[in-house]
């Protein structure tokens, strides 16, 4: 059984900044791919960032090229999302993802809530 547990969700200002974090635990033999989604209200959920194990490679969805930044620990197995700049937009439940010995887990999201 494997598990993904965000943290660092909040409430920020806009213009501020914040460090999500997700830490994958349990039966893993090898971690493929770990990245992050959102879903903000009333809107599905999309895909803003992702970084492959093997290559250390990154990708980034249009809207979050610039302010968003995805980096890993892998002595950890845990990967970050920095968010600089914040928006109202920006709003939104953020959930990690990792593919992980061939299936796809995610957590339960955390709540990132931009507003003064």
């Amino acid at each position: 059984q494997v598990q993904l547990v965000e943290s660092g969700g909040g409430l920020v200002q806009p213009g501020g900044s914040l460090r999500l974090s997700c830490v994958a635990s349990g039966s893993i033999f090898t971690i493929y791919a770990m990245g992050w989604s959102r879903q903000a209200p009333g809107k599905d959920r999309e895909f803003v960032a992702t970084y492959d194990w093997n290559t250390g490679g990154t990708y980034y969805t249009d809207s979050a090229k610039g302010r968003f930044t995805i980096s890993t620990d892998k002595s950890k197995n845990t990967v970050e999302l920095l968010i600089n700049s914040l928006k109202s937009e920006d709003t939104a439940v953020y959930y990690c993802h990792g593919t992980i010995d061939g299936t796809t887990y995610w957590g339960q999201g955390t709540q990132v809530t931009v507003s003064s």
